[in-house]
């Protein structure tokens, strides 16, 4: 039994049976929104809702099963545990829309409900194996650009005092107090429109360029090749991190081994046989 669900979970034809029930699910939910189709066909939307939902309790199940007796060692994986979590959310709404109905506990409700249902489709990318190293590539790299957000808010902050106390009687518009600067270096930043601002402070104070050059330099170079840098190092990390075997790969079993070691054999055996047809050359 624990082979066999071992052998289910690690299929690529459950995978992609998860991941069309995922996004079927998801597709359903938006053509529900119209009240002609959800009319006609909510009989049928409402049993795919059930499939998909007990198939997805199904592939828990089989993947604790996968790992007795040490069924712990399923949460050890932060990807399992998103997917028990989400699993739960799911049941829960479908029991209550079976029980009270879609509408009947009032329209935010139905809207929470409804929005649990998406959990399918953010679900799909701990499934599909691509998807799941770029979005753990950016969880990885969250800590990281957090840093380099504060340190683009030092920088903000410190262009922004600067450009206030130097520009504000020339160009009000744009740095008439410390919070309007802030905006303007953002819109700098974005390229928005930044040689505007620029050009209307240089008419007045021609060594300016000095102040948006330097500006440029340090927000749009150095901090979008900080960015880069970043989420290559942990796109590596998330790489070296799948090539090692995960906690629902189990070690071969004897039989495996066994039928390797025969295989092994067998091909020692021909190899010998053909060894001995050859001509002695002395």
């Amino acid at each position: 039994m624990q082979g066999l669900a071992n052998r289910i979970v690690h299929s690529r034809k459950f995978e992609y049976l998860l991941v069309v029930l995922i996004i079927g699910s998801a597709a359903l939910l938006g053509v529900g929104t119209s009240d002609h189709l959800a009319d006609r066909y909510g009989t049928l939307m409402g049993l795919f809702w059930i499939l998909a939902i007990l198939v997805l309790v199904l592939e828990v199940l089989l993947k604790m099963i996968a790992l007795l007796p040490r069924v712990d060692r399923y949460f050890r994986d932060g990807w399992n545990v998103f997917d028990f979590l989400a699993i739960n959310f799911l049941t829960i709404s479908l029991v209550i829309s079976m029980v009270f109905g879609p509408t009947s506990l009032g329209p935010d409700h139905a809207i929470l409900i409804m929005l649990v249902r998406l959990l399918r489709l953010l679900r799909s990318l701990s499934t599909v194996q691509e998807l799941r190293l770029i979005l753990s590539t950016l969880i990885r790299s969250v800590p990281s650009v957090g840093n380099i957000m504060v340190l683009l808010g030092i920088i903000l902050y410190a262009y922004a005092f600067v450009g206030w106390s130097n520009f504000k009687e020339h160009d009000p518009a744009h740095w008439g107090d410390l919070g309007v600067s802030v905006l303007s270096l953002i819109q700098i930043v974005t390229m928005d429109g930044w040689s505007n601002i620029m050009h209307s402070v240089i008419k007045v104070e021609p060594m300016a360029w000095v102040y948006f050059v330097s500006f440029m330099i340090l927000s749009g170079y150095i901090i979008a090749n900080l960015f880069v840098a970043v989420v290559i190092k942990n796109l590596e990390e998330s790489i070296q991190q799948r090539r090692q075997p995960g906690p629902l790969e189990a070690p071969a079993s004897r039989e495996e081994n066994l039928r390797e070691l025969r295989t092994a054999r067998q091909a020692l055996d021909r190899l010998e046989e053909r060894l001995q047809q050859l001509p002695d050359s002395s």
